[in-house]
C-alpha cells in the first residue's frame, strides 16, 4: 500500500471563471504540485539535487485522466490527497483525490516517467527504470 499525502490550496479569484467555479486546468496545475509534493514529503531529495546525484531531471507527465464530481470557488481550502496508484518498470501512475473537506470534487490520474537525459542528445530525454530507492521511499 502506498503512502498518502495531502497538498492544500487556498483558492483564490484568480482561479475561477466569470461564474466564479474553479476553472479547470487549475486542477491538474494542483494535482502537478502534489505530484511533486508527495515525493518531497516522502524524502526523495528535489529534483535539482537529485539530477547531481543520478541524473534523474524529474518526473514528466505522460498521461493524465481527470473526472470532476463537484464545482469550488474562491476562498475555499481544498485537500489534494496524493498517493501511487502503481509502479510499472519506468513508470508510476499516482492518483489524486481533490476534496472541500469531507466532499470529493474531483479525481485524476496521472502516468509519469521518471527521465535522464538523453545520453546521445542532451535535447532529448529517457526513460529509466523507477529506482528501487525512491519506490522504497514512496511506498
Amino acid at each position: 500500500m502506498s503512502k498518502t499525502v495531502v497538498y492544500e490550496v487556498d483558492v483564490m479569484f484568480g482561479d475561477c471563471d466569470p461564474a466564479g467555479i474553479v476553472f479547470f486546468p487549475n486542477f491538474s496545475k494542483w494535482m502537478d504540485a502534489s505530484s511533486l509534493n508527495f515525493f518531497v514529503k516522502c524524502g526523495v531529495p528535489p529534483w535539482r539535487e537529485l539530477v547531481k546525484t543520478t541524473g534523474i531531471i524529474g518526473t514528466p507527465l505522460l498521461e493524465i485522466n481527470t473526472k470532476f464530481m463537484r464545482p469550488a470557488t474562491y476562498g475555499e481550502r481544498l485537500q489534494i490527497h496524493t498517493s501511487v496508484q502503481e509502479w510499472r518498470e519506468k513508470v508510476v501512475i499516482q492518483k489524486h483525490v481533490v476534496m472541500r473537506g469531507d466532499v470529493v470534487l474531483c479525481e485524476g490520474l496521472e502516468t509519469r516517467a521518471f527521465c535522464i537525459k538523453h545520453p546521445d542528445d542532451p535535447d532529448r530525454i529517457k526513460a529509466i527504470p523507477v529506482p528501487a530507492d525512491i519506490k522504497a521511499l514512496c511506498s
